[in-house]
């Protein structure tokens, strides 16, 4: 299964989100989940955000190797599911591929999630506390793709024509 996670940079929410979900993955022993990221807005080869870099680090996750890159028609094809951090970037995918199973982070939170609604905050220019709360939402989050997929796995949940 393939796993793409949008935003507009490429450089906070989304490359965090991969990391993120490859975790997950290793952590349910999937070994054939492949995720990857990309931005709507995205200038190509751009790092990971330092605060990114430093909280994804202390929780035992790697983004010093992350180089930006733009959402493609090449990446859509890819996926089998693609995760937008807010609306804007689920259209942007739609607009795209109009067939593509795409989805909005929040929309796997409990259902009375505060942040359900409002998709991921963009942490750009924040501190390390504001990247640790996004970090924070997007592992919470995670775990609710996760339970979908699973759930997908067995007739329902969030794969390709549902």
């Amino acid at each position: 299964m393939n796993l793409l996670f949008v935003c507009t940079g490429n450089i906070c929410r989304s490359p965090l989100a991969e990391v993120i979900a490859g975790a997950e993955a290793d952590a349910r022993g999937w070994s054939e989940v492949s995720c990857a990221s990309a931005g709507t807005f995205a200038f190509p080869g751009r790092p990971a955000s330092g605060p990114g870099i430093a909280v994804a680090a202390a929780h035992g996750l790697d983004l010093a190797g992350h180089a930006s890159r733009e959402l493609s028609p090449e990446l859509v094809e890819w996926a089998d599911v693609i995760i937008g951090m807010e609306a804007s970037h689920a259209g942007a995918v739609a607009r795209l591929a109009p067939d593509a199973a795409v989805h909005v982070m929040t929309d796997f939170l409990p259902p009375r999630h505060s942040r359900r609604e409002g998709g991921v905050p963009d942490p750009y220019g924040g501190d390390i506390e504001t990247y640790e709360a996004t970090r924070e939402l997007l592992t919470r989050a995670m775990r609710g793709l996760f339970d979908a997929l699973d759930e997908d796995e067995r007739g329902g949940g969030v794969g390709a024509g549902s």
